[in-house]
């Protein structure tokens, strides 16, 4: 009782609060009385709100959302402040490991030339799935008026992850007078609903966003599926850094990272945990008895990993390379003959095109958005089953039909940030424009 008290308390708060809002908002106006002086410009200002995005102790952290951010940003029509709150923990000692991680987060810190701010907000024990977009909320809500109060008077809140960040920027949004577009990445719209309280917030939010995009056509299919009205959905995929990614001398690369001549060598990249499936590469191996792996991330599932590696005996075929940065990755990319994703979810994984943009193909499991990056022979093969079993039938397939580098490649640039850039203008574009008429 005492929880959803609070969670009363605390919506009751926003709406409060979001009258007084109104109410000054409304009062700055020109002196004609007409529109406030916020309502457009001949450049867009974006408030772009996620708790997935880089910083100094976690750079590889939504790298994603910061990408597509900074081609938005290099349009020349946008410009943006990111709020990206962190989870509030006291002591920043080793031995607390992912919390004192995060306890190292400064509080303010420019990438790529983009104002950052990392705002704590509290997550609490047991109930923290269903509280969080409040306290998210709560937390952004007062670094929020202070980059108003300091002249960034911006035009829409743009917020990545469906929750709790998107139904946080919701309530900001409300709060502030400010349109909310809310971009649907992959777990937040395809685990995250089978909850009864988020999914109702995720609904909630999605009838109350002024727009939304979702990463691939999969993921919109899942929302109307959802009851979200798919008129309000735009699918905007993620596109890959053709200059970052690019092919290099493959020799030269495999001496780099130390791989041996004759050796048919796979790739995993991604956080370790269970729904990255790294073990079911691992599975497969003693199956392909000339095949190496590397696996490039960090993870709960390390350990887990090692052991599975020597109780199947291929533990010299298995290299844990812990994190490797994105300006590494280009060289591990072109030194592997394959990149495999087994994840059991996904909404668009940027490690495929980033791959291939180097000219690898790639072996990848048939699920949500992966058979819209994977189309065509030159990107890869999908597996017929997400088992060993199927990756090894894949990657019979790929090696008996291995396409050249320069196909993959040529493939790829196919998905470059443009489209995206210009579709995520067009819509911001037009929801300003509505709200101004």
């Amino acid at each position: 009782m005492r929880f959803a008290f609070n969670c009363a308390a605390l919506e009751q708060n926003f709406s409060h609060n979001h009258d007084i809002a109104v109410q000054h908002f409304h009062s700055r106006t020109d002196a004609s009385g007409g529109a406030p002086i916020s309502t457009w410009h001949d450049t867009m200002k974006l408030l772009t709100f996620s708790t997935l995005y880089p910083n100094s102790q976690q750079p590889n952290h939504g790298i994603f959302v910061e990408t597509r951010l900074r081609y938005l940003i290099a349009s020349g029509q946008v410009e943006s402040r990111v709020v990206a709150p962190v989870p509030w923990f006291p002591l920043k000692g080793e031995r607390f490991g992912h919390y004192g991680t995060l306890a190292k987060v400064p509080r303010r810190e420019t990438r790529n030339g983009i104002d950052v701010t990392h705002p704590r907000y509290l997550v609490l024990p047991r109930v923290g799935m269903n509280v969080t977009p409040y306290t998210l909320a709560h937390a952004a809500k007062k670094e929020i008026g202070r980059i108003l109060d300091g002249g960034y008077d911006f035009d829409a809140i743009d917020a990545h992850y469906f929750y709790p960040d998107g139904v946080a920027a919701v309530m900001l949004g409300k709060y502030f007078n400010k349109p909310v577009v809310i971009t649907a990445r992959g777990t937040d719209i395809n685990l995250i609903p089978q909850f009864a309280r988020p999914r109702q917030l995720i609904l909630d939010a999605a009838r109350d966003a002024d727009g939304i995009i979702t990463v691939c056509k999969a993921l919109k299919d899942e929302m109307v599926g959802l009851g979200v009205s798919p008129d309000n959905i735009t699918p905007l995929r993620n596109g890959v850094d053709l200059e970052r990614f690019a092919p290099i001398d493959r020799a030269a690369a495999r001496a780099a990272v130390g791989l041996a001549p004759g050796r048919f060598t796979l790739l995993s990249v991604g956080l370790l945990d269970p729904r990255k499936a790294h073990d079911l590469i691992i599975r497969a191996l003693p199956q392909l008895p000339d095949v190496d792996l590397l696996i490039a991330g960090i993870g709960p599932e390390k350990n887990n990993l090692e052991r599975l590696a020597r109780e199947l005996n291929v533990q010299d075929r298995v290299k844990l390379l812990g994190s490797v940065p994105q300006t590494e990755l280009k060289t591990y990319y072109n030194a592997a003959d394959t990149l495999v994703l087994a994840s059991s979810r996904e909404g668009w994984a940027n490690v495929l095109l980033e791959s291939m943009a180097c000219g690898t193909p790639v072996v990848a499991s048939n699920v949500w958005g992966t058979p819209e990056v994977v189309a065509a022979p030159a990107a890869g093969v999908l597996m017929p089953q997400r088992t060993p079993e199927g990756l090894v039938a894949a990657l019979s397939e790929l090696r008996a039909n291995y396409p050249a580098h320069s196909a993959t490649r040529r493939y790829a640039e196919d998905f470059g940030w443009q489209p995206t850039t210009q579709g995520q203008i067009d819509l911001f574009h037009s929801i300003l424009a509505r709200k101004a008429a």
